[in-house]
């Protein structure tokens, strides 16, 4: 019987360190803030800049304390503009009137870009590309948007109006939107959604014959649709290169782009639309050509669901990468909404089958305001479990894999508080702007000091213009310390190693074996 204890105590220990060690060192954890109509931020009737800031503030720190490392946020919602915008007017989200300016003024982009790369996390500006008018008759309309300049681009559909995705003029018209947010924000990607061409409402056709006719070039409808939307993604990718060869191109589509009773290619499901043949998206095609840098389908279904099961679509998505990134959309606000998601494993074991699957790079969590009331415990199951260490966002080794400078370190020392050593950090890169500082601590007696193993990471700092400090903490002052840079392209240098730290005038303490 004894044997058996044993054996089961080294099995439960071997398990333990394989499934923290599982934990990837590279992986992108994103949250998606929502600004249409208030669902995330700013909260519905917040017109004030202070609490605005304040509430951000707070939504960031929480995500941060759960291990996120990205926040992809909604900063057009609606051909409007959380930002001063020469093209479109302020968004009623922000200030309760479509064109009123925030007061006191301020820029939200750029504080929550600021606040955002102060917490070591990427900041994603998500566009939607072609709604314009949320609610006809109810939403906001100042007298200078878009659809009142030129209302010939637009169309109803569902109680919204929609940019006309076959005018040609409209499709210009975006481009210099989004190519505005690239040039004069330091922005880490642009972020579209799933809303292209609308969904299907039963019964109701999309009203755009007139196009057709126009510029339907002989094409059938269906492939003349699908063409347009190529078209404008194939513009804002060239658009935002052009302005800056290193800031991503992302798209959020639906879980499914084709069934596969419908194409050998597309996925063992029966969903009721798909990206393909309802959306005119064809994301297959973006990815071969290398328009878009990741995709981020959106599998906010369940392992049982009937007819969009999530883990065959995992593996589908996971053989359709074409050698760009893919972050799962993973549905948490749908905690509580039936059986499975009632299921306090439903999302942990989403996450662990994620890790499991090769070409899968992160995940993506819609969205934020669900994250406000812990449903299941998961940000428990996030901070003590699953993103219990922290991670480096993938680099795109196609946009670029330069070897970057390790960074130069002087340690100086004054016992006014902790161990009283102060580590500070300068930037010897010549050429590319550092994003941050990875300090390591490793076991002096480890013969391989792994750096791939992220429990290994202290901290991550963010690069202050290139220089930080660190103060080294009693706990890890006994560790083998090492530094490193990151770029902005998630690009990591070589480690450069310190000196042992253990101060030889403090005997109380045992000396490590170096």
């Amino acid at each position: 019987m004894k044997y058996w204890i044993v054996f089961l105590l080294v099995y439960c220990f071997l398990l333990t360190f394989h499934f923290s060690y599982a934990q990837p060192k590279t992986e992108f954890r994103g949250v998606w803030v929502a600004t249409v109509d208030n669902i995330d931020w700013p909260s519905r009737g917040n017109y004030n800049t202070e609490s605005q800031k304040a509430e951000y503030i707070k939504l960031l720190d929480m995500h941060q304390r759960n291990g996120i490392n990205a926040v992809i946020v909604q900063v057009r919602p609606a051909t409007d503009a959380f930002y001063p915008s020469p093209y479109e007017p302020w968004s009623e989200w922000l200030t309760g009137k479509q064109g009123l300016p925030p007061a006191p003024y301020y820029d939200p982009l750029q504080f929550m870009i600021e606040q955002a790369h102060k917490r070591g996390m990427e900041f994603h500006a998500w566009c939607n590309p072609y709604r314009a008018e949320f609610a006809i008759g109810k939403s906001s309309i100042a007298p200078t948007h878009i659809t009142k300049i030129h209302p010939e681009w637009f169309l109803p559909y569902g109680g919204v109006r929609l940019f006309d995705p076959g005018n040609k003029d409209a499709q210009q018209y975006v481009v210099r939107v989004i190519r505005d947010i690239v040039s004069r924000y330091d922005i880490d990607a642009i972020h579209f959604d799933d809303y292209f061409y609308p969904y299907r409402i039963a019964g109701k056709e999309f009203p755009d014959d007139a196009s057709y006719q126009k510029y339907g070039n002989g094409l059938n409808k269906e492939d003349w649709r699908r063409s347009n939307t190529d078209s404008i993604i194939l513009m804002i990718s060239k658009a935002i290169k052009e302005e800056k060869k290193y800031c991503r191109f992302g798209i959020s589509p639906f879980g499914v782009w084709r069934n596969a009773d419908r194409d050998s290619l597309g996925s063992n499901t029966k969903a009721g639309q798909t990206n393909y043949d309802d959306l005119y998206a064809d994301i297959l095609l973006w990815l071969k050509e290398g328009w878009i840098d990741y995709v981020a389908p959106q599998l906010y279904w369940e392992f049982e669901h009937a007819h969009a099961p999530f883990g065959p679509l995992l593996d589908w998505w996971s053989k359709h990468t074409y050698g760009r990134h893919c972050y799962i959309g993973l549905g948490i606000f749908k905690a509580g909404s039936n059986a499975s998601w009632r299921d306090k494993d439903e999302l942990p074991r989403q996450i662990r089958e994620l890790r499991n699957m090769p070409n899968i790079e992160g995940m993506i969590y819609f969205s934020s305001k669900t994250f406000e009331r812990n449903p299941n415990g998961w940000n428990d199951s996030l901070q003590n479990n699953y993103y219990k260490y922290p991670a480096l966002i993938p680099a795109m080794d196609w946009i670029d894999s330069s070897v970057i400078a390790k960074p130069d370190i002087t340690v100086t020392r004054g016992f006014t508080n902790g161990t009283g050593i102060t580590i500070s950090i300068q930037n010897k890169e010549p050429v590319k702007k550092i994003k941050a500082f990875i300090v390591y601590g490793f076991n002096p007696a480890d013969s391989v000091r792994n750096k791939l193993n992220p429990q290994n990471i202290i901290k991550i700092i963010p690069a202050n213009n290139g220089t930080s400090q660190y103060q080294v903490p009693s706990s890890i002052a006994l560790k083998q310390l090492a530094v490193s840079s990151i770029d902005f392209e998630n690009n990591e240098s070589d480690l450069n190693f310190l000196e042992p730290l253990y101060p030889k005038d403090r005997p109380q303490a045992k000396s490590p074996p170096y």
